[in-house]
């Protein structure tokens, strides 16, 4: 069975969740339109994070997170520059977002956040709930690069 590129997937979705984005925001409003949407792609987020961390027999640490990065920048669908790497750590910067750019192409820039970015702390409560992320700027939101540090907290 030959995967889809993460981008390829993405755009697909995007596309049936603009029509149910519009559906929402006719009947209820544009704030509950992106909620429903948010709350809808924070659960897939999670669920992938599941599915990913099920391949491993261990609970996944940030060396486990820079192992599948591949999945997400195939075909130059991110840039990035990786500033550090171990079990504990991961920070990196994205410089290019193809991301960004398709759902700008497709009239969804100002939800692409939702589509996206905040797929990505919510990846980590299904991937291995230790993990953090902390992104102070995002390319869709209009920032030059995106600053990804993730970091492993104790666990009780």
């Amino acid at each position: 069975m030959t995967m889809l590129p993460i981008i390829e997937r993405r755009r697909i979705e995007a596309q049936i969740l603009k029509n149910v984005h519009e559906v929402i925001e006719a009947r209820s409003g544009t704030e509950e339109a992106d909620a429903v949407i948010g709350a809808a792609v924070s659960q897939s987020a999670i669920q992938q994070g599941k599915s990913f961390a099920e391949t491993l027999d261990h609970a996944p640490n940030l060396r486990d997170m820079a192992d599948i990065m591949p999945n997400w920048t195939a075909g130059g669908s991110l840039e990035i520059d990786v500033l550090h790497a171990d079990d504990e750590q991961l920070d990196f910067n994205v410089t290019r977002c193809r991301y960004a750019e398709m759902y700008r192409e497709m009239g969804l820039g100002r939800i692409g956040h939702l589509l996206s970015c905040n797929r990505d702390g919510d990846f980590c409560i299904g991937y291995n709930p230790a993990m953090k992320l902390t992104r102070t700027q995002t390319i869709m939101k209009g920032a030059s690069h995106c600053d990804f540090r993730y970091r492993m907290e104790e666990q009780d």
